[in-house]
């Protein structure tokens, strides 16, 4: 089966540069495909100094849907946004004052591969992080999901003068690019003994995956064998588990019924993953989750993005009130998400009375 290889490289333009993170695409471009995914063929996907977060949620989400091993190679550099005080990786628009519009949220890496099997993605990074970051880092290290196998470095910035190279993803690459691609324990040590002199200001990312007892690839295969429904009962079964032993707003029982609404959508069924969205939004909230919380966003952005997919009117003007009242309240990243709402409900009142005429 053929691997999915997403090369990633982002940082400021202009002075708030601290990486040259896009430095290093020509020479992991210059490796062959299957030697970058470990696997005999593979596609590779190019971002270089990409402007907007919602395209670059847009790639990492089609390669997350793809079948057959995942490797992520992410450059770049890491900031906090003002309000969550969450890391982001800085985009090319970003500045210390637009981190939460113009960067992407790290937790939106976290959220897109966390239905893919333990072994299935894997995560190269080499990042720099401001002083605000980094301290948040020491205390909270960087979440990238349950199921993915994680290599890398973090730098804090300022450690030298000048814009920084990626000298661990540099190493990464000229170590591939001799054709032969080892283990990544095995590459991810080489990596970091052309790098010695810099590791102890640095924070080393190894993570290994969980084991393959996560019901997460039994469901995964079952969806890749076209087996939804199955699929959905396992996860039915997982979230009523959950929902007795901790609650129906426990972290556990909310996973599952994310996972519930993914799985609607890999279905084809839309109006029931926009549904299934729209209620773990609403059980958030009543939660006392701030409308700002991750979760709370991705969750009302997840139901907008199914609402939008709905090609019954009568099903899409059934849940667009629901979805007005919930983009009232959780607004999220972009401007207008609740006009467009408000617009596109009105569109389909009207067309459903110009049928009824």
């Amino acid at each position: 089966m053929p691997g999915t290889v997403l090369l990633l490289a982002a940082a400021p333009l202009g002075r708030g540069r601290q990486v040259d993170a896009a430095g290093v695409l020509p020479i992991l471009a210059a490796v062959a495909p299957a030697v970058l995914s470990g696997t005999e063929t593979a596609n590779v996907v190019e971002l270089a100094d990409p402007l907007d977060p919602q395209a670059v949620l847009t790639r990492l989400r089609a390669a997350a849907a793809a079948p057959g091993p995942l490797t992520v190679y992410v450059t770049g550099q890491l900031h906090l946004d003002r309000r969550q005080h969450l890391p982001h990786l800085a985009l090319a628009r970003t500045t210390a004052a637009t981190v939460r519009y113009t960067a992407l949220p790290w937790h939106w890496i976290r959220e897109e591969l966390r239905l893919r099997p333990a072994g299935a993605t894997t995560l190269v990074a080499d990042l720099h992080a401001d002083a605000e970051t980094w301290d948040r880092l020491l205390a909270h290290p960087l979440d990238s999901g349950r199921g993915t196998e994680v290599y890398g470095r973090i730098a804090p910035s300022g450690a030298r003068r000048g814009i920084a190279q990626p000298t661990y993803m540099r190493a990464v690459a000229t170590l591939l690019r001799s054709g032969h691609r080892p283990p990544l324990a095995e590459l991810h040590r080489a990596a970091l003994d052309r790098i010695a002199d810099e590791l102890p200001t640095n924070l080393v990312l190894t993570a290994p995956p969980r084991p393959a007892g996560d019901p997460h690839a039994e469901l995964t295969a079952a969806v890749r064998s076209g087996r939804h429904a199955e699929a959905d009962a396992l996860a039915a079964r997982h979230q009523q588990a959950a929902a007795h032993a901790r609650g129906p707003a426990s972290e556990d029982a909310l996973h599952w019924a994310e996972v519930r609404a993914d799985l609607a959508m890999f279905a084809g069924d839309p109006a029931r993953s926009c549904r299934a969205w729209l209620d773990v939004a609403g059980v958030r909230l009543a939660a006392g989750q701030a409308p700002d919380a991750p979760a709370v966003e991705a969750a009302a952005d997840r139901a907008h993005h199914q609402w939008g997919r709905i090609e019954d009117p009568a099903r899409a003007r059934e849940l667009g009130p629901a979805l007005a009242d919930l983009r009232l309240r959780v607004p999220g990243r972009r401007d207008g998400a609740l006009d467009h709402v408000q617009r596109q409900l009105q569109r389909l009142t009207e067309r459903q009375a110009d049928v009824t005429r």
